[in-house]
């Protein structure tokens, strides 16, 4: 069997991954096949797989190239965690729209920052999918790459074989079960919507529905300073939401609003002193980004020490689905997870070809999407004021048309909430000039 990492490089998803593969004996036998333009990073990534792969001792092959067609050809799977631009490019998607009022927290999924990382990035997987189509047409795409929704999208109309991977579904989960004071093993839930946006359908403990006991904790300040606008979703809206309180405020117009009025939402919701507070980034100047930088800071000091034989390797199972669609395919041992497909009448009241996030299950014929019915109308209203911000990402990219990119801009939640359309079309051309680079295909 043969697994391709496009973007080697991410060595946290490469090590968690890789990691997680080898954690299976049956899939020990497996050549891991490492890829990224930055010929350094690879390097790195090599020697932590193969530190692994000995302590795994386990049969597994490891092979290391810069070479994109090279590492696809053959392959089984196809793991994708490419970031185009990196984080100086990500902080100009944060910065950019500033100037303009748009006060983003990631940046990663749709407003300003989302829709130029989705188009920067769709300029590379256009290559991807023909590499693919000619040297590993029945692989399964594993794709992990953010924006999750307009790249899985793309990857979809390209006919390829995919899957896109988050691990807010399972990160949830075990929140709630804290909160709700049960094991998250015994938890049952059934969750349905969009990457970043999914919602919690149902969620039960020995078929008792746990939502009273949640909606109990709407009147206890420390529990909601822990999540205050996924509580407060929560209690206008009926459901709990996938994504963190930081990232849920950026894909709604109620939040991350005019200085004035933030200010008044920042004393009410704020969680200070909670690890979570730096990702809310409510009008700090860059703290998502300062956030990421110190955490990937953390992270490769502990694989230098990982590769240096300071710190030993433990070869635990992470909460990631890659791995374990990949044993599940190959064993036939059942599985269900939570994957972003297209909508192929999977949520009726949500536009088809889409792409939605729903329980799919996974055995040695593939990964098959669930038919979930009809969302709540609230929720798919909510689902769809996002889906038309990616659909014409995906259209703008296709046609290469500014305009539509424009359009796109001028429909996302959270700038359409403090911008003009003036405004919004001489940010989106702002934006332009700041991923010229990247975007030489747009007139």
């Amino acid at each position: 069997m043969r697994v391709a990492f496009i973007g080697a490089g991410s060595v946290v998803f490469t090590r968690n991954l890789a990691r997680d593969i080898l954690s299976f004996p049956e899939l020990g036998d497996t050549e891991l096949v490492l890829m990224d333009i930055d010929a350094e990073r690879l390097a790195g990534a090599e020697k932590l797989v193969r530190r692994m792969v000995e302590t795994a001792k386990a049969p597994a092959r490891v092979v290391a190239t810069t070479d994109r067609r090279q590492a696809l050809a053959g392959a089984d799977y196809v793991i994708v965690t490419i970031q185009v631009g990196g984080v100086s490019q990500w902080e100009s998607d944060i910065r950019v729209p500033e100037k303009y009022g748009v006060n983003q927290c990631v940046g990663d999924t749709i407003g300003p920052g989302g829709i130029f990382r989705g188009l920067r990035h769709l300029a590379v997987f256009d290559g991807l999918a023909q590499d693919m189509a000619d040297l590993c047409p029945g692989a399964l795409v594993l794709q992990y790459s953010n924006p999750m929704a307009i790249l899985t999208w793309r990857l979809a109309l390209a006919g390829l074989r995919v899957v896109g991977l988050c691990h807010s579904v399972q990160g949830t989960a075990r929140l709630l079960a804290g909160y709700c004071d049960v094991p998250v093993e015994e938890l049952n839930y059934w969750v349905a919507g969009i990457n970043h946006q999914a919602w919690f359908l149902t969620l039960e403990h020995d078929g008792k529905d746990l939502y009273p006991r949640l909606r109990s904790l709407l009147g206890s300040p420390e529990k909601l300073n822990m999540e205050p606008v996924r509580f407060e979703l929560m209690r206008r809206f009926g459901y709990f939401v996938t994504e963190s309180s930081g990232h849920a405020s950026e894909y709604v117009p109620y939040f991350r609003k005019r200085p004035e009025l933030l200010a008044a939402l920042v004393e009410a919701f704020e969680a200070d002193g909670t690890e979570y507070s730096a990702w809310f980034d409510y009008g700090r100047t860059g703290g998502c980004v300062t956030a990421r930088q110190h955490k990937d800071q953390a992270y490769e000091a502990e694989v230098a020490r990982q590769i240096d034989g300071t710190e030993p390797i433990e070869l635990f199972r992470s909460d990631e689905y890659g791995a374990r669609i990949v044993h599940a395919e190959q064993t036939g041992s059942p599985l269900r997870i939570n994957g972003n497909v297209a909508n192929d009448g999977l949520i009726a009241n949500l536009p088809e070809g889409a792409c939605v996030e729903v329980p799919c299950l996974v055995d040695r014929a593939g990964v098959h999407p669930c038919v979930v019915g009809t969302l709540p109308p609230q929720l798919a209203s909510l689902n769809r004021s996002n889906i038309a911000v990616q659909e014409l990402v995906v259209k703008g990219h296709m046609e290469r048309d500014r305009e539509v990119v424009r359009q796109a801009l001028a429909l996302d939640p959270l700038t359409a909430a403090v911008c003009s359309l003036d405004e919004i079309w001489q940010l989106t051309d702002d934006m332009f000039a700041a991923n010229e680079r990247w975007l030489p295909q747009f007139v």
